[in-house]
């Protein structure tokens, strides 16, 4: 992977029109919500992380799946430097956020042009009825007080399919944009990580982010914490 300074970064970032940020839980970290992977995040010590956030396990063993799900809340988090930035450019330029986050900070600092590539935890919904419910009533039971159904949140969980709209509305704001942006994500979880196979020819692809990421395609890297970055647009 070729390496580039913070400054060449920020360069990138100001001179391009159009830019696709594709985010991941890094990018809320700053926000106080770890991140999945790491050794602090929240799947430490788990010995089936993957499992707790399945469909089967909502189905089967709806109690374990609940009292996972809602230690993942963080109602009191709020957007940090790198949401609002991302959100300010939109206003300048031809700007698209695609991000794995499910904690709704990018629609929190107001991205308008917004893909949530793996759903909400903040639009929930009974599965009996399919009527919408509050956060606050999901997170005092995951039964539908009016119908008794499960509630679950609108996520996209383990062995379950995404949307063709999702799907092609982010391949959409790839292939349009001159800059794609990773930033904050370990980039190993189909399909997000193909998105990128969507880019035009000549789109210069750019990744922040502390560890090194594999793109299968060429890309510049820059070694930060995307705070201090984007701190400095």
């Amino acid at each position: 992977m070729n390496t580039l300074t913070i400054e060449a970064g920020i360069e990138w970032i100001n001179e391009a029109q159009s830019i696709t940020f594709l985010t991941g839980a890094g990018v809320s970290t700053a926000s106080g919500i770890p991140d999945y992977r790491s050794l602090s995040g929240v799947y430490h010590g788990l010995e089936a992380p993957e499992y707790l956030l399945s469909r089967t396990c909502m189905l089967q063993e709806p109690e374990k799946f609940y009292g996972f799900v809602k230690n993942l809340y963080h109602p009191e988090a709020k957007p940090n430097i790198i949401h609002q930035a991302i959100a300010d450019m939109e206003k300048r330029k031809q700007v698209w956020v695609v991000s794995q986050n499910i904690d709704s900070l990018h629609e929190q600092a107001g991205s308008k042009r917004r893909i949530d590539f793996h759903g909400s935890l903040y639009q929930c919904y009974c599965q009996k009825c399919s009527q919408s419910v509050s956060t606050e009533e999901y997170l005092r039971n995951d039964r539908h007080e009016q119908c008794g159904g499960q509630l679950r949140p609108g996520i996209v969980l383990y062995e379950e399919g995404f949307e063709e709209e999702t799907i092609s509305n982010a391949v959409q704001a790839v292939a349009e944009s001159e800059l794609i942006v990773i930033v904050g994500t370990s980039f190993q979880v189909h399909p997000f990580c193909d998105l990128i196979f969507y880019a035009k020819p000549d789109a210069k692809i750019l990744v922040i982010n502390q560890t090194p990421v594999v793109t299968q395609k060429e890309s510049f890297y820059v070694e930060t914490d995307a705070v201090r970055l984007f701190s400095r647009l």
